[in-house]
């Protein structure tokens, strides 16, 4: 792939306390304005200029990254998989699993050879969903990369720690065996225990003796921020000291794809599975399903630096909101989103003109990726210095959608892209939109130093989450 060399916008400013306030919904703070404005019976949301407050300077509200773990199309650890993103390598293929023969889409993102020896007890858990070995692999590689092995755990207060992991679909495959075997009347293998959602974190919970904040988030396509946002708040509240956030979703089955396929919201460029996803291109014709799991360790800065934690990156903060527009629609002027990510900024005590990345939601549908532009152009005044990549469209092009876990696996990458200094291409773009004029890295990796990055996520249900991270500072 072409590489090529990019400046950076960098911001320096001195670090002040920030105060994280709960709003009620009649003073929402310039992000929606309180005044609702209605067009054709729906409430309008407005974006309107932000003051940003300073960042938290409290060590024990400060929170850092120390770990992170991964399985995905293109490989079980965090160097493998960014290195194919900064590579431009496509890990969609056709369906294997099953006959789609017959389905007009053929296409998935698939985990190939996947193993957990060594991770997961296979005689314990021989029927687990595929959902939870890979959130359980995810999350025990997180907390080794974080050198909080089995034997330290046990040196720490664990009522301190815990585990927020979403899920779009929970353990989907089980439910559609459980489907199959009643209707086939053999109840012995209907296993509705290793369904429900919370299963990855509950499970994580008994291997790990965490017996702090442990339970699931399902907002869709923005699980996993959600969680990143739930579990960043359990340790500014003083709840926990470290937490496992992330998501997983296992969903290349039947009934994944034509439910997708019903939404009319996958890509059915069967003949060109590598090229089917084409975020901001005209060509585009909608998203790659795919699968997967993604884990981050969340740790208050006090507690990593009593430890001796090697810290990848700060979070700074982030936001949750809802369009309350359509189902599976955005709204198209993308006020919704731009209103998400304001509040994000305010709350990580963040200007927009610090900010030279963006990690995008981009999912090459036909309404939703241009409605994330505009949202973007609508926070982001100057964006001479600005780059915008996504994991799952541009990087879906290459992992594909892995619908609760994909939250996950961007935020990881915008890690990786802030520790490394290089920020991975969006491959497929042959005929960009004309409304799209910021920088989106086509087809080849560049270097780039990145001040504040936020990564967004939005879900079916009009969910709306962005997160903010950012190199850490002492």
């Amino acid at each position: 792939m072409a590489e090529r060399a990019s400046g950076s916008l960098m911001v320096f400013h001195s670090s002040h306390k920030a105060t994280l306030h709960t709003w009620p919904v009649s003073s929402f703070p310039l992000n929606i304005s309180s005044s609702r404005q209605k067009q054709s019976g729906r409430v309008r949301a407005m974006v309107s200029p932000i003051s940003a407050p300073k960042r938290e300077t409290d060590p024990k509200k400060r929170i850092v990254i120390t770990g992170m773990g991964l399985v995905s199309v293109l490989g079980n650890d965090v160097d493998t998989f960014y290195n194919k993103l900064l590579n431009g390598e496509s890990g969609i293929r056709r369906i294997d699993r099953f006959d789609a023969s017959d389905y007009p889409v053929q296409i998935a993102g698939q985990v190939p050879d996947f193993s957990a020896d060594g991770y997961i007890d296979g005689n314990r858990y021989q029927n687990l969903d595929d959902c939870w070995k890979f959130c359980l692999f995810a999350a025990k590689t997180a907390l080794q990369d974080a050198n909080l092995s089995p034997q330290v755990l046990k040196t720490l207060d664990r009522s301190k720690m815990g585990a927020v992991v979403g899920s779009g679909g929970g353990g989907i495959k089980t439910l559609y065996n459980a489907v199959d075997a009643l209707l086939k009347q053999d109840y012995s293998k209907v296993l509705t225990s290793y369904y429900p959602n919370n299963m990855g974190p509950a499970l994580l919970a008994i291997e790990t003796g965490f017996t702090g904040p442990i339970y699931s988030i399902s907002t869709a396509c923005a699980s996993s921020n959600y969680c990143l946002y739930a579990a960043a708040n359990h340790i500014i509240k003083g709840e926990a000291q470290v937490m496992v956030a992330g998501g997983t979703d296992s969903g290349v089955i039947p009934s994944g794809i034509c439910g997708f396929m019903a939404c009319k919201a996958l890509s059915s460029r069967n003949d060109e599975p590598q090229k089917a996803s084409r975020p901001w291109d005209k060509g585009r014709d909608g998203f790659v399903l795919s699968e997967g799991s993604g884990v981050l360790v969340m740790e208050s800065l006090e507690h990593a630096t009593k430890r001796g934690a090697n810290i990848i990156a700060e979070y700074l903060g982030g936001a949750i909101s809802c369009d309350a527009h359509h189902l599976t629609d955005p709204r198209s002027d993308g006020s919704g989103v731009a209103a998400c990510i304001s509040k994000s900024l305010k709350i990580a005590g963040v200007s927009p003109e610090e900010v030279n990345y963006v990690n995008a939601h981009a999912t090459s549908t036909r309404v939703g990726d241009l409605a994330e532009v505009s949202a973007i152009k609508k926070v982001f005044k100057n964006q001479r210095e600005l780059k915008m990549n996504g994991t799952k469209a541009r990087l879906q092009s290459m992992i594909g959608h892995a619908i609760g876990a994909a939250g996950a696996l961007e935020a990881i990458a915008t890690v990786k892209a802030i520790a490394t200094g290089w920020l991975h291409p969006t491959i497929n773009q042959y005929n960009l939109e004309p409304e799209v004029t910021i920088d989106t890295i086509p087809n080849g990796k560049i270097k780039h130093d990145v001040n504040v990055a936020i990564s967004n996520s939005f879900g079916f249900g009009g969910h709306n989450s962005a997160v903010v991270f950012a190199p850490f500072t002492p």
